[in-house]
């Protein structure tokens, strides 16, 4: 018997705030946990430094501490990065955390290009995080409410990741956990909510 995805599943969706990268250490990171697209349970934060190196084990670190962990099912970023070029080892951060990570991408990549913009804000470690990203495993496509919508995975099969970003794509083309965690971390760092996931 085939089994679906619950409706109702706990996802953790995870969004940096708006930051300047010439004056800026320090980037506000927020988290949301919903109930598939419906429901927000509960809000977490932490900082990760703009375009540095710790962004992963800042992740690992909120997620085995927060009181929801029991409940929640999956961990769903905006993009591989936070905070500039810190790089997300999503590999890492499923085996760590024993949840299945779906980042959200909403442009296919241009690797040639990322990489030189890596070149420019990491000099040192540039070659690193260009290579946690192609890590990050294989880019594939799915439709959200008519448009193309891009996605990578680790430890959950493609097929039920799509399921998990239909069905927690109720009011956009973002996923909710997400979007919402774009308006909070917006707000809380421009005083007012600002553009879009």
């Amino acid at each position: 018997m085939k089994k679906h995805v619950k409706k109702e599943l706990r996802i953790l969706g995870i969004d940096d705030g708006p930051f300047d990268k010439f004056r800026d250490k320090r980037c506000l990171v927020v988290a949301t946990v919903f109930r598939g697209g419906s429901y927000m349970d509960g809000l977490l934060s932490t900082h990760a430094k703009v375009d540095g190196n710790d962004a992963t084990e800042k992740l690992i670190d909120l997620i085995r501490r927060t009181r929801h962990l029991g409940q929640l099912q999956c961990i769903m970023t905006d993009g591989v990065a936070l905070a500039g070029f810190n790089v997300i080892d999503i590999q890492k951060l499923n085996k760590r955390t024993k949840l299945p990570v779906i980042v959200i991408i909403k442009k296919m990549p241009n690797f040639k290009k990322i990489g030189s913009a890596l070149k420019r804000a990491s000099k040192k470690t540039w070659e690193k995080k260009l290579m946690l990203m192609k890590k990050a495993g294989k880019i594939y496509e799915t439709i959200v409410n008519n448009k193309p919508l891009y996605f990578q995975v680790a430890g959950m099969e493609e097929k039920k990741a799509k399921e998990i970003i239909k069905i927690s794509s109720t009011h956009a083309t973002i996923p909710e956990p997400l979007r919402i965690a774009h308006l909070i971390a917006s707000g809380i760092v421009l005083g007012e909510s600002h553009g879009r996931a």
